[in-house]
């Protein structure tokens, strides 16, 4: 009986999936949007991962867009900028993908952060061992591992390692906006110039998106809100290159969806000073506005996933947006409550799910992939998210 019952409920898959905000388009409608490439930019969060991890994500999402060439290898090298020349500051991974008229291209850039904490964390590495591992209980023994691998993440990051870490962001997504697949580098150590001979033609014909997960979301928006500070101070030069103004005025119209996975911003905004400049997205972000002019970006759209479930992701609450991210970058927020595991009852003692599960269980998810790939509220909307997830849309 118990087999039985067991058995019936993973055959009903009925899992939550609420979508609550403004319609979005997802990736897929960019295609048809731009002349150029779309470019997507993914930042892991906290655990040590290698160069890869990414993979099974790519393969749903290109399944999802209708990409079935790829190419036969990946561009990979390691970030350096002068400020930090002989400090190791993470690997940049890139991959195309596209339809089989080749008319439609993904350049998909993973960025591996993990190098710039391991030396920090392997002071906890004799926890790991047999001397003290052997005395714990096997699944405690599994947890406490979990525990040591991914808890010092948040604090390393707190502390002076910060700096790399956005660094390291900040290369990356100059990658991505500066250059075509035929001129990025392959093993070897180069400075992103993001003003080359092709940044402006990218800036004006390609099309850009951010994924993150658990503690890579708060290093995209601290990342953001430092290229948000360097471009401001660069418009503000009286000396500015007419090439760099062009740039500024062309990043002004683009619009950035940011997919965050298991997202922790309220959690780790705890104890984080809010950017210079909140509470203006009248001023900074409509025509009308005092500030438009001075404005980043056009749109960041913070399309925010979490799991009930998850011990460590949250919601993102009305005003969080206000108030903690910088107004120069005119966000608006969608949140998305959906479980990626399982809830089973446990024989009437209660439900159940595993919170490990729930944490890592985003990207390997086919609603949350569809939902990426063609958003919701509109004609292209995948017929599974229409089944699965329900919609409360909201106003202004």
């Amino acid at each position: 009986m118990a087999t039985a019952f067991l058995k019936k409920q993973a055959a009903e898959d009925t899992r939550v999936c609420e979508v609550s905000g403004k319609s979005f388009d997802g990736l897929a409608s960019s295609f048809s949007k731009t002349k150029g490439a779309i470019k997507v930019l993914m930042v892991h969060g906290v655990g040590s991962h290698t160069p890869g991890y990414s993979a099974q994500f790519q393969e749903k999402l290109a399944k999802e867009l209708g990409l079935t060439v790829m190419s036969s290898r990946y561009k990979e090298f390691r970030i350096t900028i002068p400020e930090f020349a002989n400090d190791n500051l993470g690997v940049l991974r890139i991959k195309r993908l596209l339809n089989e008229d080749e008319s439609r291209e993904l350049l998909f850039y993973e960025y591996t952060w993990t190098e710039i904490t391991a030396q920090e964390k392997s002071s906890l590495a004799y926890d790991n061992s047999g001397e003290y591992s052997y005395r714990r209980a096997e699944v405690n023994d599994f947890l406490k591992k979990f525990s040591n691998d991914t808890a010092p993440d948040p604090m390393i990051y707190l502390g002076d390692r910060r700096k790399h870490i956005l660094a390291g962001f900040r290369s990356a997504f100059c990658w991505m906006i500066s250059h075509n697949w035929e001129d990025l580098p392959e093993q070897e150590n180069q400075i992103c110039d993001p003003l080359n001979a092709v940044a402006l033609k990218n800036l004006a014909e390609d099309e850009y998106s951010i994924v993150s997960h658990s503690l890579g979301s708060r290093i995209v928006m601290d990342g953001m809100h430092s290229i948000v500070d360097r471009i401001t101070l660069e418009a503000k030069k009286s000396h500015a290159s007419s090439k760099a103004s062009e740039a500024i005025e062309e990043f002004k119209k683009k619009s950035i969806p940011l997919y965050m996975l298991s997202n922790q911003l309220p959690l780790l905004q705890m104890g984080h000073q809010p950017p210079k400049v909140t509470g203006q997205r009248k001023a900074y972000c409509t025509a009308e506005g005092s500030h438009y002019n001075e404005r980043i970006v056009e749109k960041t759209t913070i399309i925010a996933f979490s799991d009930p479930n998850d011990l460590l992701s949250y919601a993102i609450p009305q005003g969080f947006a206000e108030h903690n991210l910088d107004s120069r970058l005119c966000s608006e927020v969608i949140n998305i409550n959906i479980n990626v595991t399982k809830v089973v009852d446990i024989l009437g003692l209660g439900t159940f799910a595993n919170p490990l599960a729930a944490h890592t269980g985003y990207d390997s998810d086919e609603r949350v992939v569809a939902l990426i790939a063609h958003g919701i509220g509109n004609e292209n909307a995948s017929p599974l998210v229409i089944e699965r997830c329900k919609w409360i849309r909201l106003i202004d």
